[in-house]
């Protein structure tokens, strides 16, 4: 078992600080867009803790800030692979 959780544990290690990495070099040269990477992120933590009794209201939503931190994301790679 031990073999098995320092291999995932070095893995989720180096996912966080590719994921920090990208998220530094957007807030240096897009702040905005970085921040409202932020707000969506915490939008995401808050719909999810949410009551589901809501319609499907709630998940929609959950799927719209999911669309939308994509697209961020996306931005981010156009600026990238233009050379910026």
């Amino acid at each position: 078992m031990r073999s098995r959780v320092l291999p995932l544990f070095i893995l989720l290690l180096v996912a966080i600080g590719l994921v920090y990495a990208q998220g530094h070099r957007m807030a240096i040269h897009e702040p905005h867009m970085s921040a409202a990477y932020g707000h969506l992120e915490q939008a995401r933590s808050e719909l999810e803790r949410a009551a589901p009794n809501k319609g499907g209201h709630r998940e929609r939503a959950m799927q719209l800030v999911d669309q939308a931190m994509q697209q961020i994301q996306e931005g981010e790679q156009f600026y990238q692979q233009r050379g910026h």
